[in-house]
């Protein structure tokens, strides 16, 4: 099994300390390191939401799975000695922007110190030799250009979770060079774009608002349909992630760097055309309207630059944005049909490991 130059072997047997597994992208990397033979340890808080990818896909039955906050260090630094990881990736999150306007004390403390503290066991531990750290691409100052932001560019965020995020890189940037380095431990992050698959069932998010809103019969109601994202698959950052950590782990002081995972420029779309496009594939009487309601600040133009991981790690997105939302009306379908999730999920990652571009 090879995607995106992801090397199944390496990963046989790797002692892996994954946060955040119990959430949607944090479920599905798991069942990923699960089918590649890696010895996963989990953290996390249970699932915030119900249903949930977790439960419904069987992700602990390939694991061990710790339940603890990253805001407490003294249960992270112990979890993190008693596995002996070789790999990090950290997951764990407030991931809602309109969460972080009613919550932001608690959206600071989980995205900036709780990060602290997963890179400060890491540093505690002898047996880690790489660790990613996953943001955002929200992290950039947006200054709502119409091109793409580059790793270079500066940190920043209006809305709490945004800057938290940007805070996050700050944090990163300053314990590599201030520890990681002199440790020998490869440190990187790694910003993703709007991810969306099967299983999300996260509140005030786009795609799992309309199949709410088609499973209880009604219009789906959309705030911004012109704001522009860069949409992918949750497969597709995975799979940077993945082959980022392999790179650290061989030579951290090389890979040792920030990095964005986006899709292809045509696949940064409107909110609209998602609603539009999502609805279609359901089919039936599945449809959409705009929400009058007066809406928090949420940026209009966002995209990614990706040319540097595409050039210096050969990391190539390999689902379209059709095939994405393909995939996703095909997992909800099943799921709905009572199908065996667990199966299925794995099956999805199956495919995109070998290069289908839709459920049969």
């Amino acid at each position: 099994m090879e995607s995106m130059g992801v090397n199944p072997f390496f990963w046989q047997g790797r002692r892996v300390f994954l946060t955040g597994h119990t959430g949607f992208k944090g479920g599905w990397l798991s069942l990923w390191l699960q089918q590649l033979g890696a010895e996963v340890v989990g953290y996390a808080l249970p699932s915030s939401t119900e249903p949930n990818l977790y439960a419904i896909a069987r992700v602990e039955e390939g694991l061990q799975s710790v339940m603890g906050d990253v805001r407490d260090f003294e249960a992270v630094r112990a979890a993190m000695a008693a596995a002996q990881p070789e790999i990090v990736i950290h997951m764990a999150a407030q991931a809602l922007v309109r969460y972080s306007y009613d919550h932001p004390v608690e959206t600071y403390a989980v995205n900036v110190l709780g990060t602290v503290h997963v890179l400060e066991a890491a540093r505690q531990t002898d047996s880690v030799r790489a660790l990613v750290n996953v943001t955002s691409d929200k992290c950039y100052e947006n200054r709502e250009w119409l091109w793409g932001y580059r790793e270079n560019e500066a940190m920043g965020g209006f809305d709490p979770y945004s800057s938290s995020k940007g805070c996050a890189e700050l944090v990163t940037s300053a314990y590599r060079r201030s520890f990681m380095e002199a440790s020998g431990i490869g440190l990187a992050s790694a910003r993703a774009g709007n991810v969306i698959g099967g299983g999300d069932w996260a509140t005030d998010r786009l795609i799992p608002d309309i199949l709410r809103a088609i499973g209880q019969n009604e219009p789906a109601h959309i705030r911004a349909p012109l704001a522009i994202r860069p949409w992918q698959h949750v497969l597709e950052p995975l799979s940077g992630y993945l082959l980022l950590a392999e790179r650290l782990h061989a030579d951290g002081l090389r890979w040792a760097d920030g990095w964005n995972f986006g899709p292809a420029e045509e696949d940064a779309r409107p909110v609209g055309w998602i609603a539009d496009e999502l609805t279609r594939l359901w089919g039936g009487d599945a449809l959409w309207e705009r929400d009058a309601a007066i809406q928090p600040h949420e940026a209009t133009h966002l995209r990614l630059d990706c040319s540097k991981a595409r050039s210096q790690l050969n990391w190539h997105s390999r689902w379209s944005l059709a095939d994405a939302l393909s995939g996703i009306v095909d997992w909800h379908k099943a799921y709905l049909a009572g199908a065996d999730m667990r199966e299925r999920t794995l099956y999805q990652i199956q495919q995109y490991c070998h290069g289908d571009h839709k459920d049969d």
